[in-house]
């Protein structure tokens, strides 16, 4: 539980306190971004309106929300905290990036029955209170029976979103949400942090508000969508951007054509958010009668058990050998796996053994527990091997070495084991990677240049068995 004594700072519950009384521009000079610490005098002596909060989580998502509401529970006050984020409610990136990676609300998320933001209890699990509320006798023995004779339960997303607004209700998540937008958190001279919010407009009489506190909760999510370099190239030298698009960008309108125009797509992943885009165009073609011809490309396909790496074998890189139970079974390009971890890693031996490893040994082991996977459904397995069949759906194994326009289509160089194939194609999925390196974030990136952060063996930033960014204390904080 937060202690405000221990703080150093008074907390401050109305938030018009910082609009002062003559406007002024209260904005970042040089010295300020030039300085790693800084103080208070530092940053009155720009115009800087200050807010003393003992607690600051920044971002607003759903790492956020879980956060504020843990401490919620534990009975600290509104008043002690402040989410600072560009969000209205803690699931909206989320929403939008299921809904446009095709999971709209009424369809199921890649998530266990029992891991709700919302409950820190995780009962009523998601599948328990969906069988008991509708009585649904097959919803209780596929909770039962999982995943040996069912396939694991998933929550419907809308339920998920309608859950966290009432938590979110509960806990009086709005009195603690202020709007605007983070760029830096620098550490205080004597300990604790300022975090800088860049208001609406309106918002304040000055351009940057500062929050005082003695933790700051970093919270900001994905750093940006990933492209591969053929991809971004294309679309930047062509000014193409409807015709080559990332599962998570908004791309109805590619589904709005191939619905109206027989048309071939290729798409280029093996993940979760990949059959979820096959699912879909697969889809249109019974419910709509689309046309559409499917070339699915794999960088690494899977026909047999494998481990983290894609190996088929049980030889891992660099030596050694895999357990036989870290090994998940694969097929059709395919690496098979109910969640993005094994449900150990949530409370089991695999949580244990993950605590006593540090740096490239953690980093390996995630490695193998991850990598590029998707659960094995019934339905997409059924719609898969009917478009082999049908000569609909058909697969390449390789990379494509240069793309180019050919009339209105586009033209893919792929580079196979057998040699270079030329593919042309009206539309290209992009499902290989939603996440960008992490300095293309201003705030990680501010970090990790004047916030003492650092960066882990797989790129990420570094943090210790609490999750504490290593080298970001100050002082108490």
């Amino acid at each position: 539980m937060i202690d405000p004594t221990a703080a150093s700072v008074v907390p401050t519950t109305d938030p018009s306190t910082y609009l002062p009384a003559q406007p002024i521009s209260g904005d970042l000079t040089d010295q300020l971004l030039q300085t790693d610490f800084w103080t208070d005098d530092m940053v009155a002596g720009a115009g800087i309106p200050i807010v003393d909060v003992p607690f600051v989580s920044v971002g607003g998502g759903i790492g956020s929300f879980v956060t504020v509401d843990y401490l919620r529970i534990a009975g600290v006050p509104t008043s002690q905290m402040r989410v600072l984020s560009t969000l209205d409610f803690p699931w909206q990136t989320y929403e939008y990036l299921t809904r446009v990676s095709q999971v709209p609300r009424p369809e199921r998320i890649r998530s266990d029955s029992a891991s709700r933001p919302d409950n820190i209890w995780g009962f009523p699990s998601y599948g328990f209170a969906e069988g008991v509320r509708k009585f649904d006798l097959k919803v209780l023995w596929g909770l039962f029976s999982e995943p040996i004779f069912a396939d694991y339960y998933t929550p419907k997303a809308g339920n998920v979103f309608e859950q966290l607004e009432r938590e979110s209700k509960r806990i009086a998540y709005d009195e603690m949400l202020v709007k605007g937008l983070v760029r830096i958190v620098r550490r205080r001279y004597g300990g604790g942090y300022f975090t800088i919010l860049t208001p609406p407009e309106g918002a304040s009489a000055t351009k940057r508000v500062a929050f005082r506190s003695q933790y700051v909760h970093v919270a900001v999510g994905y750093p940006g969508l990933k492209f591969l370099p053929e991809l971004q190239r294309y679309r930047t030298e062509n000014n193409d951007y409807r015709h080559i698009v990332n599962a998570y960008e908004a791309h109805e309108h590619v589904y709005e054509r191939l619905v109206q125009t027989p048309s071939t797509v290729l798409v280029r992943g093996g993940g979760i958010v990949a059959s979820r885009i096959l699912q879909r165009l697969m889809d249109d073609r019974e419910k709509f009668g689309a046309q559409t011809r499917i070339v699915h490309l794999f960088r690494t396909y899977i026909n047999g058990t494998n481990d983290g790496y894609g190996n088929e074998s049980d030889q891992r890189p660099g030596g050694g050998r895999t357990r036989i139970t870290m090994r998940r079974r694969g097929g059709d390009g395919w690496a098979y796996q109910g969640f993005n971890y094994p449900k150990s890693v949530w409370g089991g031996q695999l949580k244990a053994q993950v605590r006593q490893l540090e740096g490239e040994q953690r980093a390996e082991l995630y490695k193998r527990m991850g990598g590029t996977n998707t659960p094995w459904r019934k339905s997409w397995q059924r719609q898969m091997n009917q478009g082999r069949r049908e000569g609909w759906y058909t697969c390449l194994v390789g990379t494509v070495d240069e793309m180019r326009p050919s009339g209105e289509r586009i033209l893919n160089q792929v580079r196979t084991a057998q040699g270079v194939v030329p593919l042309e194609v009206d539309f290209v999925i992009d499902c290989t990677g939603l996440e960008a390196d992490i300095a293309e974030h201003r705030l990680l990136k501010d970090l990790l240049e004047h916030g003492g952060a650092s960066r882990n063996p797989v790129g990420r930033l570094n943090v210790d068995r609490t999750f504490e960014l290593i080298g970001a204390q100050s002082g108490a904080g």
